[in-house]
């Protein structure tokens, strides 16, 4: 199980929530009321181990305090033991006869006693996040404790070297539910442009509207949403790393507990808080790496190279576009980080091109620019594929890779719109007739696709 990336920056300016996660919400909190209710009339089933895991679920979540934000899965422990306690069967030999919702409601019990404390210190909880756990556990919970309950898996598995299949067959069924709901959410928290954050107001001097579209997000329904297959195959390629370590940990915690009992909890908990610990350390070299990048990004514009937000807003919309063409993972990181450094090798003009727009220069300055900033960019240490994209975004979009033909595209199509051509209309017409040479067209397209949802018809309005 993961936790969810951060509120997007359409949820913190107070802008509508999507359907799909007020749907998600409505659904978790109807569950963990009927839970609590049915835990209250009959009472809890083994209440040292419910209130142990319990424990262990808040402590957990109280542990992920300080670790660095938009990380697929900050609090390990937490979700190792609530995935623990929803298959555990015996405790120390005797069978627990606790069942699903109960395993709902401590779950919950436990987020609740964390977010106590989260809005203590004025850092309220995540609502998608706490939802979603709710439901994986609540999943794996209804596919096994009904099953163990009645004695049915003892009488198909016994309780040997089949039984541990059979769990490890669970955690398979239940990693793959959590990443059809991971992808829901993720899809559903993409902005129109499928970035995190809203593409800041156009900075230009000049007087031409936003290329983007005002300020403010377009309502729902205004266009069709991401596609979804991109989302999925992120979520289905990170069940490989912290997810797998989540759910073996918890199927150890489970089968533990099942031969000593409760005394195996704290030595349990050591694997999954060493995980922790080295998870928080890689998410700070990533954090530290990214805002290399971003400083880079920003070189331009404090030369005055470059207009502010220029480097922004292309990599925001040419990361749009690549979930718009199936990029996943790896592929986007790049993408975003050589649309961050595309203009870098500016800096190494006498003289500033007008408004930094490079798509009305000859073709070989823009070459010579692009190596220049290639250059550039193998010296600071990041990953070579990013230098690789900023040196071929002047070449003809046969020989270029995947990468830099986005690139290319959305930084002509924003250099454009800052010309006043005709605003965006304009500006992809001029991207078509360019498709001979210069733009692929299926770039092209996809980049239409992502306006529109971003509500492109509206430019220009208010």
């Amino acid at each position: 199980m993961r936790s969810l990336t951060p509120p997007s920056s359409r949820e913190r300016s107070g802008a509508p929530t999507p359907p799909a996660l007020i749907a998600l919400r409505a659904a978790a909190l109807l569950l963990v009321l009927a839970a609590l209710a049915h835990t209250l009339r009959y009472g809890l089933t083994e209440p040292g181990h419910a209130l142990a895991f319990g424990l262990l679920v808040a402590l957990g979540e109280l542990a992920r305090r300080g670790g660095a934000p938009g990380e697929r899965e900050p609090a390990p422990l937490a979700a190792a033991g609530a995935l623990a306690y929803a298959l555990l069967g015996d405790s120390a030999g005797e069978p627990t006869g606790h069942g699903p919702l109960q395993v709902v409601a401590v779950v919950a019990a436990g987020q609740l006693v964390a977010a106590v404390e989260q809005l203590a210190r004025g850092a309220g909880p995540d609502a998608d996040r706490v939802a979603w756990r709710v439901f994986t556990v609540g999943f794996a919970a209804v596919c096994f404790q009904p099953l163990y309950n009645s004695g049915q898996a003892v009488r198909w598995f016994g309780d040997g070297p089949r039984f541990a299949l059979f769990l490890l067959g669970l955690l398979v069924l239940t990693a793959l539910c959590d990443a059809l709901l991971a992808a829901v959410v993720a899809r559903a928290r993409a902005l129109p442009y499928g970035t995190g954050g809203t593409p800041p107001p156009y900075e230009r001097s000049s007087p031409s509207p936003p290329p983007y579209g005002p300020p403010s997000p377009p309502p729902y329904g205004t266009g069709k949403p991401p596609p979804y297959g991109p989302f999925l195959q992120d979520e289905l390629r990170a069940l490989a790393g912290i997810g797998s370590a989540v759910g073996a940990s918890g199927v150890v915690m489970a089968l533990g507990v099942a031969v000593a009992g409760l005394w195996a909890l704290p030595v349990l908990c050591v694997p999954p808080l060493l995980t922790q610990v080295s998870f928080r350390r890689y998410a700070a070299v990533r954090t530290t790496y990214g805002q290399t990048v971003a400083s880079l990004a920003r070189a331009t514009e404090i030369a005055g190279y470059t207009p502010p937000g220029h480097a922004r807003r292309v990599a925001a919309l040419a990361t749009a576009v690549g979930r718009e063409l199936g990029f996943t993972g790896a592929q986007l990181t790049v993408l975003e980080h050589a649309a961050l450094m595309h203009d870098i090798g500016q800096l190494s003009l006498l003289d500033p091109v007008a408004d930094g727009a490079t798509a009305r220069l000859p073709a070989a300055e823009q070459r010579r620019i692009a190596l220049l900033g290639g250059a550039v960019v193998r010296r600071t240490g990041v990953d070579p594929q990013v230098a690789a994209v900023v040196e071929q975004q002047a070449d003809p979009y046969r020989e270029q890779l995947p990468a830099a033909r986005i690139v290319r595209t959305v930084n002509a199509y924003d250099d454009l719109c800052g010309e006043g051509v005709g605003g965006p209309l304009g500006a992809l017409e001029e991207l078509r007739l360019g498709t001979g040479h210069d733009h692929q067209p299926q770039v092209v397209e996809a980049l239409v696709r992502v306006l529109g949802r971003g509500g492109l018809t509206r430019v220009g309005a208010g």
